[in-house]
């Protein structure tokens, strides 16, 4: 029953939009082919939405429908309204004219070139959302920060930091595309390689085909990495508990295979020239409805306040949630999650845009707060829409600089 509203909007929808092409032309050939385009369409995607299996999870082919849908429908919704605001001028003078002794004022084929004219606007989020699923989700960009610190021990000057997030692989299905990706992170040569969770959509297993790949990235202080709220397997049905359990032994198993060391409320140190900087790793920690099994109070346990502390937590939210209010001061916080929605509008410099920014406060790129600072990287793979619009796949690349005090 709670599918019914949709289900009749986008019945009204293709009702509005039909009557869009009829202006155009009369030619059934297209009615035919826009008909079979539109069941196809809505008759693939409410087959995938009705009979979605949770033990299964989003497969390429959901995905593909859905993206398909959203492109389709993205293009509708730019059509309706400039028609239904000119419907509702129409409407507005005809009734004024009723009451008018005035003539009335026609312009011929007005209603065809405002509907040539929106028809050529709802070409670009279609066109965009298309080009998003062909190209842009491996379109991957390396994002370069320079960070300075006060507090920074002085062997770290220098220390350049790899992030990665979101890998999500169960939903890639071009080996070359992500191999290429997986490449360019080896390619930074930085110090210190860091995951900050999402390794997969539902279950471990997803991540099985990337073992060997994921293994050959090398750096020379390491890889570390948490988990995010897709790795615990919430999202997927089990046929017992103990599955379940099995699933989360498999995925500390991947993570120890893939070389990461995976921190689970815990700190590690890494040491250079004598002097240490900590590395701290909660797992999931999210606002509202997403899990919460952080606990950053057992993960710095072995660690000092005046410590130089690099945070690793999936869910930006947890920032300003605990990690600002702490007493301990954590000089870099690292996250992602949010995959900056994976659209929007980036001009550095000049813009920043997604819609995700209505739900997360720090949604993409680097936050600073003092002396503490956060990274949301966008990241490296994407759900559901099997695309990126604008907000690219991303590999971090940081560097710590200790800052020149003199004058």
């Amino acid at each position: 029953m709670r599918w019914i509203p949709f289900i009749i909007f986008l019945t009204v929808l293709q009702w509005y939009a039909f009557q869009a092409l009829k202006t155009l032309t009369q030619s059934k050939i297209w009615w035919a082919l826009y008909g079979l385009i539109v069941t196809l369409t809505f008759g693939s995607f409410l087959w995938q939405l009705f009979a979605y299996d949770r033990s299964v999870g989003w497969t390429p082919a959901i995905t593909y429908t859905v993206g398909w849908f959203i492109a389709f429908m993205s293009g509708q919704l730019m059509l309706i309204p400039i028609l239904f605001f000119e419907d509702l001028c129409r409407m507005a003078m005809g009734v004024y004219h009723f009451f008018s002794a005035e003539e009335k004022f026609h312009l011929p084929e007005r209603r065809k070139f405002i509907t040539q004219a929106a028809l050529a606007l709802s070409a670009v989020p279609f066109a965009s959302l298309l080009y998003g699923m062909y190209q842009g989700r491996y379109n991957f960009r390396v994002l370069r920060y320079t960070l300075e610190y006060d507090s920074l021990p002085e062997s770290f000057d220098g220390f350049q930091i790899t992030q990665i997030s979101d890998l999500h692989c169960g939903s890639f299905d071009n080996f070359e595309k992500v191999a290429y990706g997986m490449d360019l992170i080896n390619e930074q040569k930085s110090d210190l390689i860091l995951f900050t969770g999402d390794m997969v959509n539902n279950k471990s297993s997803e991540a099985l085909p990337w073992v060997k790949k994921l293994s050959e990235l090398d750096a020379p202080y390491g890889k570390f990495s948490v988990l995010g709220n897709h790795d615990y397997g919430d999202y997927n049905q089990w046929e017992s508990e103990a599955a379940k359990q099995k699933n989360m032994e498999e995925m500390y198993q991947i993570h120890k295979d893939m070389g990461f060391d995976l921190l689970l409320n815990e700190s590690r140190y890494i040491e250079k020239n004598g002097e240490k900087l900590a590395l701290v790793g909660v797992e999931n920690w999210g606002a509202g409805r997403f899990k919460k099994a952080g606990d950053l109070e057992k993960s710095i346990a072995r660690i000092q306040s005046e410590d130089f502390k690099i945070l690793l937590s999936h869910d930006p939210s947890h920032w300003e949630a605990e990690v600002l209010p702490h007493s301990y001061p954590f000089q870099l916080t690292l996250s992602g999650h949010t995959h900056g929605f994976q659209f929007g509008i980036e001009i550095p410099g000049w813009v920043k845009w997604s819609p995700i920014q209505w739900q997360y406060k720090q949604w993409a790129g680097i936050y600073q707060e003092k002396e503490q600072k956060l990274n949301v990287n966008r990241g490296f793979g994407y759900l559901a829409y099997p695309g990126r619009v604008g907000i690219w796949p991303e590999i971090t690349v940081i560097t710590l600089k200790k800052r020149n005090l003199l004058i």
